[in-house]
């Protein structure tokens, strides 16, 4: 079943059982207002359980865990302590934000290092109840000044639908320089399976201002298909981040408002700014 033709959870199927998995694919970023900026590019991501890593190091022989290669995936490239694992990471902010119960298991979305080289704007991680259920969602992101911020979402009641997954997140970490800080994300949901779909809409007060999204369909991970995407995507690490400073250069030669860069806050946030100002009690309170 294509990509395309896929609009539910439960045509989507369950989460991959194999210990890794690829996904190529397509990131797509436009910005609505004060004017129209497109673009488009081809990536694939990495899918990756992070209680299954030596498995995962058995894959291929191009990819490697914790080691170097042709492609890799290091646990330091996403945890924030010396010598945290990803699991590690991942349950220790799950505890900080109120989850009862330690996820079964967390599936990461990221991109892979390709010959030494990795910038993630943006890593998911998808976190399992023990009876399969979708119990929470790390977003963690990166800028461009070396900063980072995670947020972290245990999925809520009426949150999660046939139609996936929709939350939503007030900005507290300044990503682009074109973009202010009163601005609201929304995030939208299809979970990894035989896709996944990420849908960003974010919004500036109450006004669409910039949507973002990535649709990729599963592969399994070998030889032959990741050296498939080594040749359909080269240096494809080195050229998010080319592309990503091309794209800011075009904005600001179209005029673009430049937003100076606030004092980073801290390194993850676990409730809703909107819903503290409301006067309700999140996880964790």
């Amino acid at each position: 079943m294509a990509a395309d033709r896929i609009t539910t959870v439960s045509q989507n199927g369950p989460p991959p059982a194999a210990a890794a998995a690829l996904y190529p694919g397509e990131v797509m970023h436009a910005r609505l207002k004060p004017f129209g900026h497109r673009f488009v590019y081809n990536v694939f991501s990495l899918l990756i359980d992070v209680d299954r890593l030596a498995e995962a190091d058995c894959l291929s022989r191009l990819l490697s865990v914790n080691r170097a290669n042709l492609v890799s995936f290091h646990e330091k490239d996403q945890s924030e302590r010396p010598g945290e694992t990803a699991r590690q990471y991942a349950d220790r902010l799950l505890a900080e934000a109120g989850l009862g119960q330690r996820p079964a298991r967390v599936l990461l979305l990221c991109y892979p290092r390709i010959f030494g080289y990795v910038f993630n704007p943006l890593s998911v991680y998808y976190c399992y109840a023990a009876d399969g259920a979708l119990s929470a969602v790390i977003y963690a992101v990166r800028n461009t000044f070396g900063e980072r911020h995670t947020y972290v979402a245990p999925v809520r009641p009426g949150e999660f639908t046939e139609a996936g997954l929709r939350q939503t997140r007030a900005k507290v970490f300044h990503v682009s320089p074109f973009v202010g800080m009163d601005a609201r994300y929304h995030f939208r949901l299809l979970p990894p399976g035989e896709t996944v779909r990420l849908r960003i809409h974010e919004t500036e007060g109450g006004e669409a201002l910039l949507a973002a999204t990535f649709v990729g369909e599963r592969r399994r991970l070998d030889d032959r298909t990741l050296a498939g995407c080594l040749l359909k995507f080269p240096l494809m690490t080195w050229k998010i981040m080319a592309g990503i400073h091309w794209e800011a250069l075009k904005l600001w030669l179209k005029g673009a408002r430049f937003h100076k860069s606030p004092p980073a806050p801290a390194t993850a946030s676990f409730r809703d700014a909107v819903d503290l100002q409301e006067g309700e009690l999140q996880p964790g309170e």
